[in-house]
């Protein structure tokens, strides 16, 4: 896994980031939500930043905990989503989209780390 131009893990862990982002500008500007929205944009960048570091390991013990780490993100970045959608700081349609964008990482995110340990 040492080129990361065309992974998939990659390519949707920066998508996502990437629509984060703008999910967390709209909180800011028009919800006015401050807390729950910093919480969230910290989880959801931090998944692809920790794939990213994984991905250039130095050892495959590394590169599991870094992309550990990443699972760990993305679900507790499909917690603040739930909690966002369920005080309704955020639609269920406006949220569900993201989430579900989220739960298809946590599925990629464990099967690495499964595969990675296993293999040791």
């Amino acid at each position: 896994m040492k080129s990361d131009t065309y992974n998939i893990i990659v390519i949707k862990s920066k998508a996502f980031a990437l629509k984060s982002i703008k999910l967390y500008r709209y909180l800011i500007e028009e919800k006015h939500e401050y807390v729950l929205s910093r919480q969230f944009l910290r989880s959801a960048t931090s998944i692809g930043a920790n794939i990213k570091e994984a991905i250039r390991g130095q050892s495959n013990a590394d590169f599991g905990s870094k992309m550990n780490i990443a699972l760990k993100e993305a679900s507790e970045t499909e917690y603040w989503l739930e909690l966002m959608q369920e005080s309704e700081y955020i639609s269920y349609n406006q949220g569900e989209e993201t989430l579900n964008d989220c739960r298809e990482l946590l599925r990629i995110l464990t099967a690495i780390v499964k595969t990675t340990f296993d293999n040791n």
